[in-house]
């Protein structure tokens, strides 16, 4: 795993929020490789600092790419691209499975000819097998039964197994099948770039891009799974290294033209991101509206991102109000949506003021139970049923009002 760093020295506030929870190691070397917009050009690695405490259940990482000769062609909201390798053990495994000569080239998804072993480790999603890959197994399955299984799960037939399958997990559960290398590596899909929310501003970090980014691990039939360029930037890459990356400008996703316009911002776990942004660009623009947020995430002690930065910005008045919820420090789970309803009747006063809304992180239930805590304190503050609410939530944003950044 990658050494923790102490500071980035354009980010002091970051060493200071990440003093309790690690050591201090070396410090970042400056590096230069220019960045622009869609284009994906090599960048600097300068390194991941862990931003949780020794004894956290999750590992979050301040990831920074630096260069030195230009401004980085980026805004606030926008997010970047970064081009990761698989897991060269991943890939060592299913060479071995595979049993195919290495000296060869072959034709990748994306259109270039590799080593084979290049090809599996940059040019191919071996996390998530596409349907075609599934059934090249299939159709060369030499067991009748492991080619019907195989069909099955090419075809999304429920109860299918092995369920969430990575490329290994099938040639190891089907060892009939043994397709020709080069047919298998052109039915898998592409490796695709991951992207992540810019959590820096240009103005006081000229030079950087930050990232927050999350360490995905867990456990599946025996084998230790890793997100794909989380795994990538929090334990493979080297300090100093050229990583492909791009960056992808936001549509419907920044600050109000208007610095007098206060916002409110609500960005549990990783979801900080572009809201250290947002702060950091308000503050090197003299903004004069107030800014409000809220952030959630396990325990205090633990996982309070940027911890150090946040509560000076609210000392200093950056921050009018800074509410924070932790879902695992009492008996009964406290999350962004319950601080947004505690303070209901002030949230209101602030939308009736023109403030506009954010909202960053998860999709799948932190978005929907906000969307759901904001309509029903329009309803109840405002007097409007429930229905009246959602369609004042839909004209929220369609003004550019109520904007999200969910994933």
């Amino acid at each position: 795993m990658l050494k923790e760093l102490a500071a980035v020295p354009s980010a002091s506030v970051v060493a200071a929020a990440a003093a309790a929870a690690a050591p201090k190691p070396a410090q970042i070397e400056a590096v230069a490789a220019p960045l622009a917009p869609s284009a994906p050009l090599p960048a600097r690695f300068a390194g991941s600092l862990r931003l949780n405490g020794e004894g956290s259940q999750k590992d979050t990482r301040h990831v920074v790419f630096r260069q030195a000769d230009a401004p980085l062609a980026y805004n606030v909201g926008d997010a970047l691209g970064v081009h990761a390798a698989n897991d060269p053990e991943l890939v060592e495994a299913i060479l071995g499975r595979l049993g195919a000569p290495l000296g060869g080239e072959v034709d990748c998804p994306d259109g270039t000819r590799r080593p084979l072993r290049e090809a599996l480790l940059e040019g191919c999603d071996i996390g998530r097998p596409s349907d075609a890959a599934i059934e090249v197994l299939a159709s060369r399955a030499r067991d009748p039964a492991e080619a019907d299984r195989l069909q099955a799960l090419a075809e999304g037939y429920p109860g299918a197994e092995p369920a969430g399958a990575d490329l290994l997990d099938l040639l190891l559960a089907f060892p009939s099948a043994q397709p020709p290398a080069q047919e298998l590596v052109l039915a898998l899909a592409k490796l695709e770039p991951r992207l992540y929310s810019i959590a820096s501003s240009p103005k006081v970090h000229p030079g950087e891009v930050h990232l927050t980014v999350a360490a995905v691990r867990y456990a599946l039939r025996g084998r230790v799974r890793k997100g794909v360029a989380s795994g990538f930037l929090a334990e493979r890459a080297r300090q100093g290294s050229a990583i492909s990356v791009f960056v992808k400008p936001a549509h419907g996703f920044d600050l109000p033209a208007d610095p007098e316009v206060p916002i409110i911002m609500i960005g549990p776990g990783t979801g900080i991101a572009p809201f250290r942004a947002f702060l950091q660009e308000r503050r090197a623009l003299g903004a004069r509206g107030r800014n409000w947020l809220f952030f959630g995430d396990q325990r205090r002690e633990l996982d309070f991102l940027y911890r150090a930065e946040l509560e000076a910005f609210r000392g200093d008045g950056l921050l009018a109000r800074l509410d924070v919820a932790f879902s695992r420090d009492q008996a009964e789970k406290i999350y962004v949506q319950h601080r947004m309803r505690e303070h209901a009747a002030q949230l209101y006063a602030w939308i009736e003021d023109g403030a506009h809304v954010y909202v960053c992180g998860d999709a799948t239930r932190m978005a929907r139970d906000v969307d759901a805590a904001l309509a029903h304190i329009l309803a109840k503050q405002g007097g409007k049923s429930f229905g009246e609410a959602k369609t004042q939530l839909a004209e929220l944003a369609r003004a550019g009002r109520y904007q999200r950044d969910v994933y």
